[in-house]
């Protein structure tokens, strides 16, 4: 594969499933196929991990102080309105928080010096979980995108169907009949009776899971290119007490219409600018279910997936309160597709954030855990005062600075843009170096970024709210994307 190829078009189209003609890597327990030596990266100098995060806090406290002191004028007219304590509170979670997060990603991002993925003398073997509930129209491809797999080790798939009440289980037993598979590796569908839930089916798959590496993906994913590959060599060279190693999850279906190429840039972007930020400092806070990789023996541990809408990020909080690490491998990519209808969407974020508050319901300890990735889970707690004011105040602000009313949104609201325009810079500039280096590039779509930078908060972060309250009310909860 030597052209560029289009990260937006669709992963099913035959330019994103290259075949390179080459052999299959022959696999067995005990050797694997040479590869050839990577280039040796330049030495650079080293700066260890709490110095980095030290720097960081400081650049984001920094920038927190500067906004203070060129936000007194605004603080003093709000006070006339609402009160000094309600106006401290609200510009605090309209500029200051928001400013010091930024700020504290950016210097991240600028600190950051992962080391390079190593050959491993011996791939472990893995065993693949792909959850499947009505999945149709994209469970053939999947099982396609992890048949071409060139995994140097012993890769066993599972295809865990959750009571399926179309016709994916014929359609996946056709794809995988039709499938080359090289030495060692093998994909199966299990079929199940009744419907357990994502997190049911899970536990299903790990109770027959083969090897000590354990990978989930998505029924309606792309594999793509040595994406298993990759994340196993991440997770052999990640810090000991890695038990866990989230991928790197990007819209497969962004050309569909304005909501897909608006969450192209939230998955390119946002969550994986956050990925990167925490896995720096031993912290992902979620490996998600859409591809990540864990230890089977850790899992084991924690009790599996937790019957629960947030079971990803409830496993991944069970890791780390037994003082496990989570990595992230920013090139071992999955395509997968997004919600391309508002409802589906807003039924989506809703259940992610009710995930949120019961992860904090599970694992309260972390909250007084030390370690560097405390920082985010109280980052996670400002995110309902975040949202709360974002929702309740500063959007019927914007409303009314369109009528000429400037006592929320102003002049001074301005001075957040500069940092948002410098932390979308610094991560396409990361992201487009990754993606050169598979061959990717990143298709131009500057509607959809305008929307995300100007327009995508005001419809995510009220859809939030509406989460946690009904997880915080006790209402039902269902899946609601189907």
């Amino acid at each position: 594969m030597n052209q560029e190829q289009d990260v937006l078009l669709e992963p099913d189209n035959p330019r994103l499933m290259p075949d390179s003609g080459r052999p299959p890597r022959a696999a067995t327990p005990d050797t694997c196929k040479p590869a050839p030596p990577r280039p040796v990266a330049k030495s650079r100098a080293y700066l260890p991990v709490r110095l980095k995060f030290t720097i960081a806090l400081l650049a984001g406290l920094a920038w927190a102080a500067v906004s203070i002191r060129l936000s007194l004028p605004w603080l003093d007219d709000l006070a006339l309105l609402v009160g000094r304590p309600a106006a401290i509170f609200i510009i605090a979670f309209i500029a200051y928080v928001p400013g010091f997060m930024n700020a504290f990603l950016i210097c991240t991002i600028l600190l950051d010096r992962r080391p390079e993925r190593k050959i491993p003398a011996y791939y472990p073997g893995v065993t693949v979980l792909v959850a499947c509930y009505n999945e149709s129209a994209q469970i053939a491809q999947t099982i396609i995108s992890l048949a071409r797999q060139g995994y140097p080790g012993a890769m066993s798939v599972l295809i865990l169907d959750d009571g399926s009440t179309d016709d994916s289980v014929a359609r996946a037993n056709a794809a995988i009949a039709q499938c080359p598979l090289q030495e060692g590796h093998s994909i199966r569908v299990i079929r199940g009776a009744t419907n357990v839930g994502k997190a049911g089916v899970l536990r299903r798959g790990l109770a027959q899971a083969e090897h000590e590496l354990i990978v989930t993906i998505d029924g309606d994913s792309w594999v793509y290119t040595d994406a298993i590959q990759r994340i196993v060599e991440r997770y052999l060279a990640d810090p000991p007490g890695t038990r866990a190693v989230a991928g790197s999850v990007l819209a497969r279906n962004s050309r569909q219409n304005w909501l897909t190429r608006v969450q192209e840039w939230d998955y390119f972007h946002g969550i994986a600018a956050v990925k990167r930020m925490q896995s720096m400092y031993h912290g992902t806070l979620v490996a998600q279910g859409a591809f990540s990789l864990y230890d089977r023996q850790a899992l084991v541990e924690a009790g599996g997936w937790p019957d629960c809408v947030g079971e990803d990020i409830v496993v991944s909080w069970a890791f780390l309160e037994r003082g496990h690490r989570i990595g992230y491998c920013e090139d071992a990519i999955v395509f997968t597709n997004v919600p391309d209808r508002l409802r589906q969407f807003a039924q989506q974020r809703k259940r992610w954030s009710r995930g949120l508050i019961e992860a904090f319901k599970s694992h309260p300890k972390l909250l007084h855990k030390r370690r560097m990735s405390l920082l985010f889970i109280w980052w996670n707690v400002l995110f309902l005062p975040l949202d709360l004011v974002y929702t309740f105040v500063f959007i019927p602000g914007v409303i009314a600075a369109v009528f000429g009313h400037y006592y929320i949104v102003g002049i001074m609201t301005l001075l957040v843009l500069p940092l948002a325009v410098l932390w979308n810079g610094f991560i396409y500039r990361v992201q487009r170096r990754m993606f050169k280096r598979q061959d990717l590039r990143i298709r131009r779509n500057p509607l959809g970024f305008l929307v995300y930078m100007l327009v995508y908060s005001m419809i995510l972060q009220p859809i939030c709210v509406w989460g946690y309250v009904s997880e915080l009310a006790g209402l039902r909860k269902n899946w609601g994307t189907k």
